[in-house]
């Protein structure tokens, strides 16, 4: 079997979606069940576009974490990095839509976001020798709410410098998996200073840095490689190598924007491990890798799902030869 070539760990769940769109949570009158969680969606992604990953995550001992494993599995993500707790669940999660396919997270139900068990990875229970043979991780920043998972993120950054892997962080910021949303800007700061590439959208580069321009960002943060910002419909922005750009955002109809960002970073990095870094000092070499990261993100809103809605490559090949650039 090929080794991994990006690991991805982090949280994997259900969202729920709501099937009544337009409906506040206590409208909703019924949910469907789509696999998803940041990295998790990143891996599938990659895997579905051709790059070898694994994910690395905690998942409970209960049918709701089979299930979400038996997805990663089918995709053909590795799956030797997983955790399971013995007594906290695996993660779902409530998530309302508007009819412009926007959606928002409503909550756990009845649980504290702390009860779920990818709050328990074991930091030395990381599988070493993935990280020995991989050339990127993947990281959020939700896992910083929890103290266990936290210094599981500490040690595999420790790892990723004894093996010389590169790190993109996605800061995907969701306020409803702090327990105390005001306590996250220090730690998620702390993780921006020891990454290569980092990933926001324009609300999350505003909040953080007070603005949305990639090249000011990487300025401020000193030797990264690479600041990709997305801003949804408006495009994304990006610093990579020195080079500076903008791109549109394709015109698809979107029915579902879950894991649109996560899929512009499997996009991104499928693309990264394609070429060699050294290609990012050539602008037009710059620009594709952004702008196929946008095929992918923006063909994975066309259908409901994060996961199930990603494409494969040969699909990423024909929209982009639909909307040849001048």
């Amino acid at each position: 079997m090929t080794s991994p070539r990006v690991l991805c760990l982090g949280e994997v769940l259900f969202d729920l979606l709501a099937d009544q769109v337009g409906r506040s949570y206590e409208q909703v009158e019924s949910w469907t069940a789509y696999p998803g969680g940041a990295p998790a969606n990143v891996a599938c992604g990659l895997s579905k576009l051709g790059t070898p990953s694994a994910f690395i995550g905690c998942v409970g001992r209960d049918e709701v974490g089979e299930n979400l494993l038996a997805v990663l599995r089918a995709e053909g993500v590795e799956l030797s990095g997983v955790q399971h707790h013995a007594t906290a669940p695996s993660r779902q999660v409530y998530v309302t839509r508007e009819a412009s396919g926007e959606r928002s997270f409503a909550g756990f139900g009845e649980r504290d976001t702390t009860q779920f068990a990818d709050a328990f990875l074991a930091a030395d229970a990381l599988p070493v020798p993935l990280f020995e043979s991989a050339d990127f991780l993947v990281l959020g920043t939700l896992e910083l709410a929890y103290p266990q998972t936290h210094s599981a993120v500490q040690r595999a950054l420790k790892l990723c410098e004894q093996n010389f892997v590169k790190i993109l962080v996605d800061v995907n910021w969701r306020p409803m998996f702090w327990p105390d949303p005001a306590q996250a800007v220090q730690p998620i700061r702390e993780l921006m200073a020891q990454v290569d590439y980092l990933k926001l959208s324009d609300d999350e580069a505003q909040w953080l840095f007070d603005t949305a321009d990639p090249g000011v960002i990487a300025h401020r943060l000193g030797q990264v490689e690479g600041v990709l910002v997305t801003a949804g419909e408006r495009g994304s922005a990006y610093y990579l190598g020195g080079n500076e750009g903008r791109l549109p955002a394709f015109p698809v109809r979107a029915v579902d924007t879950t894991g649109a960002g996560d899929a512009f970073v499997a996009g991104l990095l499928h693309q990264l491990c394609q070429h060699p870094v050294s290609q990012l000092d050539d602008h037009p070499q710059a620009r594709q890798l952004v702008r196929y990261a946008s095929a992918v993100a923006a063909l994975t809103t066309t259908a409901p799902g994060a996961i199930a809605a990603q494409p494969k490559a040969e699909q990423v090949t024909a929209f982009l030869q639909q909307f040849p650039e001048r």
